[in-house]
């Protein structure tokens, strides 16, 4: 492949089906003319967001006539290795191996960098120049895999491994979950946030019976947590002042 391959206006979302990849999903498609969006299994406890990813897509795409001639395929891919390595809370081990330096049991270590590979390597095929991610900095757990510094040095890395110009977009990189709320609404107004409220899920503990004001989950775990305190501040900062 010729780097002139790619598609300018080409994108590739890595959705998992919560709240931060519709985010990016809507921001892509609100940018790029031909965006497709890519899962992975691997081994995660909440393995009902992979449920859920079909029922996102088509409700995103139903709020815009653009947004459906927009969105493309979807992949989804076995990544279980990384669940069988990381030995992480989050893969259902029972005693989780990771250095004790502040960083959280909800730590998969390599899942951004081995998810980012892949997906830039279905990019490659698919000719699309633009991967799309929904970590994150502001958020509470401080996954070095979310960095910013990450991110760049894995965008040099991927395009010197493939000689392609890919460009890996983190449009959450510097806002906290009030502010993924209000970029939702002012993405896709009101109806993309009761899609991303009623359809998506991130739930650690994979959730799913109780529709709560801000969505499906638990309500305890650190991914509940930081949902619902973003939505009370979204409600009180943002929503009513839009």
């Amino acid at each position: 492949m010729q780097t002139n391959e790619l598609n300018k206006n080409g994108a590739l979302v890595v959705f998992s089906g919560g709240q931060d990849s519709a985010t990016c999903l809507a921001w892509a498609l609100d940018r790029f003319d031909h965006v497709e969006t890519v899962g992975f299994e691997y081994g995660q406890v909440h393995a009902v967001e992979m449920s859920v990813r079909h029922v996102v897509r088509e409700h995103m795409a139903a709020l815009r006539p653009s947004w459906r001639t927009k969105l493309g395929d979807d992949h989804v891919y076995g990544a279980g290795v990384i669940g069988q390595i990381s030995q992480a809370q989050l893969t259902g081990s029972t005693e989780t191996l990771l250095r004790s330096e502040g960083l959280p049991d909800t730590f998969v270590p390599g899942r951004n960098l081995l998810f980012l590979t892949l997906a830039a390597a279905l990019s490659y095929r698919r000719g699309l120049k633009h991967i799309v991610t929904g970590v994150c900095e502001t958020d509470f757990s401080g996954y070095p895999d979310c960095r910013d510094d990450t991110m760049k040095a894995l965008q040099v890395a991927i395009n010197l491994g493939t000689e392609a110009p890919f460009v890996i977009h983190t449009p959450l990189m510097w806002i906290d979950k009030a502010q993924t709320w209000a970029l939702a609404r002012q993405l896709g107004g009101d109806e993309l946030v009761r899609v991303i409220q009623q359809e998506t899920h991130t739930c650690y503990r994979g959730e799913r019976g109780r529709l709560q004001e801000w969505g499906y989950g638990c309500g305890h775990c650190p991914a509940c947590q930081l949902r619902s305190n973003g939505w009370e501040r979204y409600c009180a900062e943002y929503r009513d002042a839009a």
